[in-house]
């Protein structure tokens, strides 16, 4: 029989669903931003040899991901258009629910998911394993590099800096320019009310920051903020 789960449930009966995965393993999960407790259970069954599919929906896939997937020879990830479903398989249950595969998600948000055995909910775990494979199909298996990613969003930083006269510079140029870390910096400007996290854990523009001139750019990659070389920190 199914069993409801809360905030709390969900992640532990989703790490329970990691760890206990012997055969396969599927986290479908529109924004994807592992934790380090995730990782370390993934790490876990790629060393075991379990087959892992990753399945997300966002563009904006972050280059630390890239890189730590580059690692594991056993994680497949695949890119899906219009991914809204979140849905958590190994080969014995299945976790649908409103979590994301997002470290903000699995901190601050509230949360609801439904736990389907296989052994006691036959049909229904079938009917969300089959739904799971279809959408794996219509996927597009992910194969970039983290130097790729790097290389774009140099191109996209540099053609921008150049059209703006070298006038303002990306958020890890500033950061760097007063030699702090850009997550630092980031801090900083959320403090200073020029940016605001959003339920998913991206930052984004204030009206005060773009009163002192903040801009945000979209790239491919997911974007990033151009703010006047000589702004006070």
């Amino acid at each position: 029989m199914a069993k409801f789960l809360n905030t709390s449930a969900t992640n532990f009966f989703l790490e329970e669903l990691i760890k206990n995965a012997k055969e396969r393993l599927i986290l479908i999960s529109p924004y994807l931003r592992l934790n380090d407790r995730i990782k370390e259970l993934l790490e876990d069954k790629n060393r075991l040899k379990i087959d892992i599919r990753i399945i997300y929906g966002k563009s904006d896939l972050h280059p630390d991901e890239i890189k730590w997937m580059q690692q594991l020879d056993y994680v497949r990830i695949s890119f899906c258009k219009n991914l809204h479903a979140k849905c958590y398989l190994n080969e014995e249950t299945c976790i649908v629910s409103s979590l994301n595969l997002y470290e903000f998600s699995q901190v601050n948000n509230n949360e609801m998911g439904i736990l389907i055995s296989k052994n006691d909910d036959i049909q229904v775990f079938k009917d969300a394993y089959e739904e799971a494979q279809r959408i794996i199909r219509i996927s597009d298996e992910v194969r970039i590099s983290l130097d790729e990613v790097k290389s774009e969003q140099t191109k996209a930083e540099t053609s921008q800096e150049d059209s703006d006269h070298l006038t303002k510079l990306t958020s890890s140029k500033l950061a760097a320019k007063h030699k702090i870390k850009t997550g630092d910096l980031l801090e900083i400007f959320v403090e200073k009310g020029l940016l605001q996290l959003n339920e998913n854990g991206k930052h984004y523009l204030t009206e005060q920051g773009k009163a002192v001139g903040g801009e945000f750019r979209p790239s491919q990659y997911g974007g990033y903020f151009l703010w006047s070389e000589n702004m006070s920190i």
